[in-house]
């Protein structure tokens, strides 16, 4: 990471532009070095100085921000932190722009935008700090990975399953990085997956434009869960944005808990939550997986899940956009392997005990 981080913003509105200058530039560490109306300003910008964070818009004139990080991810990948509007239309168009290559999200309301933006100052700058320690170039290799499983493994006629769960439940964690690694592992699954729960740091109604994205191009299905959801072979449940998901045990079935409650490890959803949650109702039946993302929630519901008997793995940082979470869980000890991102969906359809990892 830049002992200084230069950050050049992109927006249309004038208001984003001057609010956010005038809330990193008081910040250590980091420098605004621009604030351009549209993506071709920009770029006439960066001729002369070149950033290490952009902050960049959807709609804009003359170029949108979709086609500005495409372009610039293939000619010269940069991080980049998405500024969407809380809609249900911002959240689609956000995902493409995830898929992309973009780092992580800021939202931003239809009103009183000024007020909110100041009093989300820490979120942002945790966001655009991250950001700058990030490597796009894995997620451009992530995104350019084959979307779909090998064609030898699909069946179009065939519709996506719904059938009897068994024991064994896949529980997953990520932040910053990993809507281009859930895409990458669950395009990579066949429909007899077993039954896959998900927590994904995203703010409300982009996790159902996001499970609706995965479900348009993925075997299993996907789906933003909802309470009392049964987790079943085939089907992946990923926990709503400003919700906590649970894992709870049903009599020989598991299915979610989706409730409000407090940030925990400064999140809702928190991966320590649905870990914690796992390790009281899956015990040893569970396999958690820690992905890239910032920060340190999950170590601690993954330790949990390691000491009721579960296998509990970690991305490996050279696969990771963002070694942080993975990084935190493996210093408490958590982890009983890390692997690369190509061998986790491998290890998800194998869905082996603590004792038969250890021996393969």
């Amino acid at each position: 990471m830049p002992t200084e981080i230069k950050v050049l913003i992109v927006d249309d509105s004038a208001v984003v532009r001057q609010v956010l200058t005038g809330l990193l530039d008081g910040v250590s560490g980091l420098k605004v070095i621009g604030a351009a109306p549209d993506p071709i300003f920009a770029m006439k910008r960066m001729e002369t100085e070149w950033p290490d964070v952009i902050v960049l818009d959807i709609e804009m004139p003359r170029m949108d921000g979709v086609t500005f990080l495409r372009k610039l991810m293939s000619e010269r990948p940069t991080p980049v932190v998405i500024c969407s509007t809380l809609t249900e239309k911002g959240a689609e168009v956000t995902m493409q722009a995830m898929s992309a290559g973009a780092v992580d999200i800021i939202t931003k309301p239809k009103v009183n935008l000024r007020g909110f933006l100041q009093e989300s100052k820490t979120a942002i700058v945790d966001v655009i700090k991250a950001a700058a320690g990030s490597r796009p170039s894995v997620i451009k290799s992530a995104s350019t990975s084959p979307s779909r499983a090998p064609a030898n493994t699909l069946s179009a006629c065939v519709p996506k399953p719904m059938v009897q769960t068994t024991d064994r439940v896949i529980v997953i964690g990520t932040s910053t990085g990993g809507t281009q690694a859930l895409e990458y592992l669950f395009t990579q699954l066949p429909r007899t997956a077993p039954p896959i729960v998900v927590v994904q740091h995203m703010p409300e109604h982009f996790t159902a434009a996001f499970a609706k994205r995965l479900d348009g191009i993925c075997q299993v299905t996907v789906k933003e869960a909802a309470q009392n959801d049964r987790a079943l072979p085939g089907l992946v449940l990923i926990a709503p944005g400003g919700k906590h998901m649970l894992l709870q045990r049903s009599g020989a079935q598991y299915q979610v808990e989706v409730k409000d409650g407090p940030l925990v490890s400064r999140h809702r959803p928190s991966v320590d939550v649905l870990f914690r949650s796992s390790a009281q109702s899956a015990g040893a039946n569970a396999v958690g997986i820690i992905l890239t993302g910032m920060g340190d929630d999950g170590a601690h519901g993954m330790k949990e899940m390691h000491d009721a008997g579960a296998l509990t793995i970690a991305q490996d940082e050279a696969s990771c956009v963002v070694y942080g979470m993975p990084k935190e869980a493996v210093k408490l000890g958590a982890v009983d392997g890390i692997l690369p991102l190509s061998s986790i969906p491998q290890l998800i359809m194998q869905a082996p005990t603590r004792a038969l990892f250890k021996r393969t």
